[in-house]
């Protein structure tokens, strides 16, 4: 397929714009109107091959399910409801049209589960495959969840079981209406896609806070070193007041506490941040 038979394909095939999008494929710009009295929130995540899956044990459509699972999962740590996304594409110029096809059909079927619509994006050579997906989503004037507010005394929650990267294949599923239980109640979230040593780390840092974990919740066959630093479960952790329930589902970790800001203590030791870093020698 050359340039403008891929962008026909897409068109042909993503959902019709929202009464938010009001132009999307097929112009210089998509134009959006936000709603009033909402705050909007931005994200955007790259998916390479060889960094972040391999054609070789990554189904097309997993691959392209997992391109926008990375930026949902951000929306979802904001408790933001999904709004619209851009797709930007590079790909080597003898890629099977039907991989890219299943690609595109992984990616648009997450994009129709969670109501997110695709406004456009970029085509273009390169000789792996590139993937830049931006995400927009709102959430209620002043309700995003963010990363500096723990405070001393919250209990440390997680949304789910952790060390799911041993299976790397499998299809990530971006937490989105946990996410939205989370506004109002939770006092600081972000999502577990580094593992829970190096994120909780950068929460603590950010809410200028210490804590205390535990208890590691393993998913079947994982071990303790994946769920702590494997990076790319896609789970939530957040923190919420002691007299607060979590929503259905949380799985209490540990404390916040007061003491050197980033700084976690496991096992009577303290937790060193080795979950994922691009840049790490």
């Amino acid at each position: 397929m050359n340039e403008a038979q891929i962008i026909e394909w897409i068109r042909r095939h993503a959902a019709p714009p929202t009464r938010d999008l009001v132009l999307g494929i097929g112009d210089d710009c998509a134009i959006y109107r936000p709603r009033r009295k909402e705050d909007q929130v931005f994200t955007t995540d790259f998916l390479i091959e060889d960094v972040h899956f391999t054609r070789d044990i990554y189904a097309p459509e997993a691959a392209g399910h997992k391109a926008l699972a990375r930026s949902l999962s951000d929306l979802a740590a904001m408790g933001a409801d999904p709004r619209f996304c851009l797709l930007s594409l590079a790909m080597p110029p003898m890629l099977d049209p039907a991989w890219l096809e299943r690609f595109l059909r992984g990616f648009l079927k997450l994009a129709k589960k969670h109501g997110i619509a695709l406004a456009g994006g970029d085509l273009s050579r390169a000789p792996k495959v590139v993937c830049d997906v931006m995400a927009c989503g709102a959430v209620p004037e002043g309700k995003a969840l963010r990363r500096d507010g723990a405070r001393p005394g919250d209990v440390i929650y997680v949304s789910g079981r952790l060390g799911k990267p041993w299976q790397t294949h499998q299809k990530p599923a971006p937490r989105i209406d946990f996410g939205r239980l989370l506004r109002g109640r939770a006092t600081a979230a972000m999502d577990l896609s580094d593992g829970i040593s190096m994120d909780l780390h950068r929460l603590c840092k950010a809410s200028g806070v210490a804590a205390s974990l535990d208890h590691i919740p393993l998913v079947k066959g994982a071990s303790l070193e994946q769920a702590l630093h494997g990076g790319e479960d896609y789970e939530l952790v957040f923190t919420m007041p002691p007299r607060l329930k979590p929503p259905k589902g949380g799985i209490r970790v540990g404390v916040i506490e007061r003491g050197d800001p980033g700084l976690i203590n496991f096992e009577e030791a303290a937790l060193a941040p080795l979950g994922h870093d691009h840049f790490r020698d």
